[in-house]
């Protein structure tokens, strides 16, 4: 099994991703509107300059054309070749916009601009005051070179990527101010439980020493419900205890990793955690055949100890808990609360918590999503409100 070594804990969690991407995608998609916007406007700008600079031009050829068009009118019938230029292409119309004469590429004509371009030809349109051969309008007609435009493009990809790093910049900057809160307070959060974590060492040891050392034989019965009691109390945090000690330091240790019997294994947790499950009168129901998994053993334990102290913690006074092992596989269903669909994706978030009654700091089941990605571990999470949850490690 192949094995990518990865920190437990990340210091965004998902749903503040999720609320980061967001904030970045509209700011992506404002600014790329933006500069659509004054990317249009420019090029507009540039090619109505552009058609100012050719209308000097085309007015010069139109009143050329317009003397050679009154000869013309003067010897026809006799001259009756219309006069042609290297230069340009002309067309006339009459005042009923119907053509005379053309010698144009492009033939759609609009007759309301005085100057246009169109699939790649400019046209000046001049209206003559003196109807030679009946025409009332003349079409002047140049093909366009497109040098402008090849500027204009290249000048549009300069700023936009000018334009572009600086508002990255920006967003980056903008980004940076919007998670330094989360950042900030998960950090906070973090020494408060690697402080904890040190605290609780030496006084959980000593009531976990103590309680193996009582004996029950010669306790009142009253007595040995307060021991249990204590003893399950002290289990509890002794697994948070475990899972603090796993964040801080056992994380970064090198894997130990060996082919587990995980049928006995939990069989060992079920018995570790038997205590704690009877003050709840929780049932432990188990369909364990032979699976074997090649891991790090402490890694294991920390996933089936979590996994079985959320289906305890969650369920119902008088509820069970199903475990089964096959071949590359395990399961846990409980009968506890259960938890809501749209929550489901947030459930092994570092500090999610769904049920503020219990305990906790809602660091286990984000463990548990660590380990198994580190060991490919496929994890699939089904639960519906007031019947329970049942999780599937398949690897």
């Amino acid at each position: 099994m192949s094995v990518s070594k990865s920190k437990v804990t990340n210091s965004i969690l998902k749903s503040e991703k999720k609320s980061l991407y967001r904030f970045l995608a509209l700011y992506i998609t404002m600014i790329t509107f933006l500069m659509l916007v004054l990317g249009s406007y420019y090029f507009s700008t540039q090619k109505q300059i552009m058609l100012a600079k050719q209308r000097a031009t085309l007015s010069k050829y139109a009143y050329e054309q317009t003397k050679k068009l009154k000869a013309l009118h003067h010897y026809f019938p006799e001259e009756r070749t219309y006069p042609r230029d290297d230069r340009f292409k002309s067309a006339i119309y009459d005042m009923d916009f119907i053509k005379i004469f053309s010698l144009l590429e492009q033939k759609d004509i609009k007759f309301d601009k005085d100057i246009y371009l169109k699939n790649g030809y400019i046209h000046f349109v001049k209206i003559l005051d003196n109807y030679y051969l009946g025409a009332k309008y003349l079409i002047i007609e140049t093909e366009d070179s497109g040098v402008w435009l090849e500027v204009i493009y290249k000048k549009m990809a300069i700023y936009s990527l000018i334009s572009f790093i600086l508002f990255v910049s920006l967003g980056i900057f903008l980004a940076k101010l919007f998670i330094k809160p989360m950042r900030d307070s998960i950090m906070l959060l973090d020494r408060f439980i690697k402080d904890t974590t040190h605290e609780l060492n030496t006084p959980l040891s000593t009531i976990l020493a103590n309680i193996e050392m009582m004996d029950k034989e010669v306790m009142a019965p009253k007595n040995i419900k307060k021991l249990d009691r204590i003893n399950s109390a002290a289990k509890s945090v002794s697994v948070l205890y475990k899972d603090l000690t796993y964040i801080t330091l056992e994380h970064n240790r090198s894997n130990e990793d060996e082919d587990i019997n995980l049928q006995e294994l939990i069989k060992q947790r079920v018995e570790y955690f038997d205590a704690l499950a009877h003050s709840k009168q929780i049932t432990f129901k188990l369909e364990l055949s032979y699976s074997t998994i090649h891991i790090d053993k402490n890694k294991i334990t920390r996933v089936i100890d979590n996994l079985i102290s959320n289906a305890i913690k969650y369920n119902k006074r008088g509820g069970y808990i199903k475990l089964t092992t096959k071949e590359h596989f395990f399961s846990i269903e409980d009968s506890g609360i259960g938890i809501a669909k749209e929550k489901l994706p947030y459930m092994f978030d570092r500090y999610m918590r769904f049920d503020n009654s219990e305990g906790g700091f809602g660091i286990g089941l984000s463990i548990v999503k660590n380990i198994t990605k580190e060991y490919n571990i496929k994890i699939e999470t089904t639960s519906t409100l007031g019947k329970g949850t049942r999780i599937v490690l398949t690897w």
